[in-house]
């Protein structure tokens, strides 16, 4: 194991109703005045916008709003509130809604005080120094923003999808609620789960030895997940599996499990490209993405691999020929991801074999570097991954 340092202050509000203490948590840490930020859709058809407001209201807490965020968020939203936050002189933003608003909210919350371009940040050239305190109002488990210090964002010039990571965009409280997630359509709850799995993913893929512990907590992540989304597919008021889940998504990206071990990312950024040329769902990219990724990089360990089958698909050991165990593993999450909905190829995604290159040029490696860890790709490799997601 690695040395580490493991730093999570988010207060995570969790149970039915929790929503309607928003405007205390909000004094609690010090806001004043508020930008709410959300998409639409549920969130105002549903009443929780205005249970939120209402929330706010009731502890003297003034309020601006600014919705419209859709996902895979746009680079324009941000800049504008921005504008608003400092227009208004805003010192609190708070996001209701999923992982697009969550991120969407970090990156106005980073360029409130900066003096440049907020893309800055995502371009990895500015450090943000003076951010705007970020909490959220949770309704889609996927991402995991809403206790990660990751936020993702899509600039509309040359259509462009970064990440950036920080301490300073640790939300200080999320508000989770289960039934908020009851209304979700089906498709959605896939790739949530999908986004979730994929984070465990990037922190099993490791070439760092004796990380049995956070191994047991990644392997435990995937079976509730395995677990219960059928469950919600089937039935989607069982409260008990939706907090699983909801929880798990927290969990899978608050960093709990990849602690003390090297991490990948290479499939996150090699979607990235896919749901910025085609502005598919992040979570039915990474179920095209990953098994592709696993496929091309199984015989950088073979016995991880294997361990993953059989510890997470409860495939049998064949000692003679792990790859074989190794490769029915990927199978199982291949006709697992089907099974809920999920896309696992090109064809069914919608993507075309001849905007690979672009795709892998997209990507950004320069001077010889490499993308991910576990086994570092070029550009060559990228492409060979986007490959094998035809089928």
């Amino acid at each position: 194991m690695l040395n580490f340092e493991f730093w999570s202050p988010t207060s995570f509000v969790f149970g039915k109703d929790t929503e309607r203490e928003t405007g205390k948590y909000v004094k609690r840490f010090n806001g004043s005045k508020v930008l709410i930020h959300f998409g639409g859709g549920s969130v105002v058809r549903s009443g929780l916008l205005d249970r939120v407001k209402e929330s706010l209201a009731a502890e003297g807490v003034a309020y601006v709003e600014l919705g419209g965020v859709k996902p895979n968020p746009r680079s324009g939203l941000v800049y504008e509130g921005i504008e608003l936050c400092r227009r208004e002189n805003v010192d609190f933003v708070l996001a209701v809604g999923g992982g697009s608003a969550i991120d969407s909210a970090k990156a106005i919350a980073m360029g409130v005080k900066y003096d440049g371009d907020f893309w800055d940040f995502y371009a990895q050239t500015a450090d943000p120094e003076n951010t705007l305190p970020v909490a959220t109002v949770l309704t889609i488990p996927a991402a995991g923003s809403e206790g990660s210090e990751s936020s993702v964002i899509t600039q509309e010039d040359g259509m462009l999808k970064r990440g950036r990571s920080h301490q300073s965009l640790r939300p200080v409280f999320s508000i989770m609620n289960p039934e908020l997630t009851y209304t979700l359509p089906p498709f959605q709850t896939a790739c949530g789960c999908a986004d979730m799995m994929a984070h465990i993913f990037e922190r099993y893929l490791t070439n760092t030895p004796d990380v049995e512990f956070t191994d047991r907590l990644c392997e435990s992540v995937l079976q509730t997940l395995i677990r219960d989304v059928p469950i919600v597919m089937a039935d989607p008021e069982h409260y008990g599996a939706r907090a699983n889940i909801m929880w798990a998504g927290t969990i899978a990206h608050n960093n709990a499990c990849g602690v003390g071990r090297e991490q990948d990312w290479a499939s996150h950024d090699i979607e990235h490209e896919l749901s910025a040329l085609y502005d598919v769902a992040h979570g039915a990219g990474l179920a095209t993405v990953f098994p592709a990724f696993m496929k091309y990089t199984l015989k950088q360990d073979i016995m991880r691999y294997a361990q993953l089958a059989v510890r997470v698909w409860n495939c049998e050991m064949d000692y003679t020929n792990p790859e074989k165990t190794a490769r029915e593993g990927i199978a199982k999450l291949e006709q697992f991801w089907s099974s809920i909905g999920l896309p696992t190829s090109f064809q069914e995604l919608g993507a075309k074999e001849e905007d690979i290159p672009q795709m892998a040029a997209k990507v950004g490696l320069k001077d010889g570097n490499k993308l991910g860890s576990f086994q570092p790709l070029d550009t060559q490799d990228i492409e060979n991954v986007y490959k094998l997601c035809i089928k």
